[in-house]
């Protein structure tokens, strides 16, 4: 059984490792290198980088003689599933979403969306620490917010250009690889004196879980981006089950 597999979150390497010890073939795409360097060395796994759009997909999908195709792409990728799905039915490749939990709690603060989470941040005080990617800094890079700002991105040269052609301190730019701990996440906050964190309800494998019990436990305050679209797909070991099912 041969799958093409989109993601490089944690969990999609985790299901391309799987995948490839279980001796299914495999094609795991990538957006960035820096997402290629990630991803697990198995035999039989081939490794794709680069962003496709929706004929791109369609290209790939055509030519490749795939059985199947699993979307283990970011939950905020919005638009990559939505291509992705399309690519696939008009392909009439079977397709299947693996879905994060969303861990977001009704205590905090939410915002519909990132311009919303920096209108918020306007009447809060403090420095904010920003955890929403090094793509999604631009409706915080306002004056008034953006001095108060700390990101925190991968550490990439893209990343920090990002951060430094949208105004933010060098100073304030922390470039670091997770997975994050709650200890450490409680570190970055009280020494930074940070007063709001922002995150996307990136579930438990996108550490929202360490950031969340970062923040109770020094008396920040959490806000949370909230996803932009209710789905529906199955859980890693879900996914692991249906994909052992259909080879068989």
């Amino acid at each position: 059984m041969k799958v093409l597999l989109f993601g490089g979150t944690s969990e999609g390497r985790e299901l391309a490792g799987w995948l490839a010890e279980e001796g299914f073939g495999l094609t795991l795409c990538v957006a960035t290198e820096y997402g290629a360097a990630l991803a697990p060395r198995r035999p039989g796994l081939e490794v794709r980088t680069g962003r496709l759009d929706r004929a791109g997909m369609e290209a790939l999908l055509a030519g490749g003689g795939f059985d199947c195709v699993v979307d283990a792409t970011h939950p905020y990728a919005a638009a990559v599933t939505e291509n992705l799905r399309a690519a696939a039915e008009a392909a009439g490749t079977p397709y299947l979403r693996l879905l994060r939990q969303s861990d977001a709690e009704d205590g905090c603060q939410k915002a519909a969306d990132l311009a919303e989470a920096a209108g918020l941040l306007a009447d809060l005080p403090g420095h904010v620490l920003l955890t929403t990617g090094s793509k999604e800094l631009a409706p915080f890079a306002v004056p008034g917010l953006v001095e108060r700002c700390y990101p925190r991105v991968l550490p990439t040269m893209d990343s920090l250009e990002r951060c430094l052609s949208l105004g933010f301190s060098p100073a304030h730019i922390i470039c670091m690889q997770g997975p994050f701990s709650q200890e450490l996440n409680a570190a970055l906050i009280r020494q930074f004196q940070i007063r709001t964190l922002v995150t996307k309800d990136s579930g438990g494998c996108g550490g929202f879980r360490a950031k969340a019990e970062a923040a109770r436990e020094t008396g920040c305050a959490l806000l949370v981006v909230e996803r932009p679209a209710q789905e529906t797909g199955l859980t890693l070991e879900e996914l692991k089950t249906a994909l052992k099912e259909a080879r068989v």
